[in-house]
């Protein structure tokens, strides 16, 4: 089996553990940090065997400005809809957690798009077997369910991922995707969802 299914099997399985240590057993923080621990070790892992395996994963800072100037205009009309649609519907909950979670989230938003775009859209694309529009989708498909079963995650996930992938396969640069999927994701959290990732991932340290 060749070493680009592996990392998508492997993906896959990650997911699995998602739902798993989130949804059932509600220990978000353990997942996170098992999450970092073996993908880290992993990443470090390639690095030695072929340092050059970053730049090909899309760890690249060449076309940082390129990327957002790309990026950021859909980035700013995806807050500004957040907070409509919070508003419209009650739920803005502007709290200091948010904070924190701006700070913390694009590490795990950079990884989460190393997952997605890296490894399964970018290996899509090496095996030359798939379409763009195939590759497109498949990972949107992906990255929605993971966040299920909240439905306004679910969509916002999966059209995000459609324009980030559509930005990957053509620049790949997961610093900029990163950032924004991290920023994106608190201000979504605590405007259109109504919910709280910072006690979700550290009530269970601080209690």
């Amino acid at each position: 089996m060749s070493n680009q299914k592996i990392e998508i099997i492997a993906v896959f399985i990650t997911a699995l553990c998602k739902f798993i240590f989130y949804d059932i057993f509600n220990l978000q923080f353990i997942f996170i940090l098992l999450m970092f621990t073996f993908w880290g070790s992993y990443l470090i892992k390639q690095i030695r065997k072929s340092p050059k395996i970053l730049y090909e994963w899309g760890f690249r800072k060449e076309n940082f400005l390129s990327v957002l100037k790309k990026v950021a205009p859909f980035g700013f009309a995806a807050v500004l809809a957040c907070f409509v649609i919070g508003f419209l519907q009650g739920t803005l909950n502007l709290h200091w957690h948010a904070i924190p979670i701006l700070i913390l989230y694009p590490l795990f938003g950079t990884l989460q798009q190393f997952l997605l775009m890296s490894l399964i859209a970018g290996n899509m694309q090496a095996q030359n077997k798939y379409s763009r529009p195939v590759i497109i989708f498949t990972t949107s498909i992906l990255f929605g369910l993971l966040h299920y079963p909240y439905g306004w995650l679910m969509i916002g996930t999966f059209l995000l991922s459609l324009f980030y992938t559509h930005i990957f396969l053509q620049q790949r640069n997961l610093y900029v995707l990163g950032i924004f999927h991290g920023w994106l994701g608190a201000v979504f959290y605590y405007t259109v969802v109504d919910k709280d990732p910072f006690l979700e991932v550290f009530a269970p340290i601080i209690n």
